[in-house]
């Protein structure tokens, strides 16, 4: 599945589709940033409640597909923006993370 034919389920809010061809090949929940940079899969769809700048570099250098903020996170103007400028596929949801990660895995 990409990230654009996620998108268009409307299951999240995009915030930012700058790759909207990457395959997602997984789902990963994790919301400390140091484990996430060694543990998240590439290719990964990581829903986190982290929602700062910080999650975009890990995003980046994970090779994550797309990040997910759940639990009615929101990224501030600034986040947005970067995620559009940093090739960073960036959905919100106010779903809780398990039924977030529940409704991708359903779909891969």
């Amino acid at each position: 599945m990409t990230v654009s034919s996620l998108s268009e389920k409307k299951i999240f809010e995009t915030v930012s589709l700058a790759d909207p061809d990457r395959e997602i090949g997984s789902v990963f929940c994790c919301d400390l940033l140091s484990i996430a940079m060694g543990k998240a899969p590439a290719d990964c769809a990581w829903v986190t409640v982290m929602s700062n700048i910080n999650t975009l570099a890990v995003a980046t250098l994970a090779d994550a597909s797309v990040v997910i903020l759940a639990e009615g996170q929101r990224p501030d103007e600034t986040v947005a923006a970067k995620a559009a400028e940093q090739g960073v596929n960036l959905f919100a949801t106010p779903l809780p993370i398990f039924e977030a990660a529940l409704k991708i895995q359903e779909l891969l």
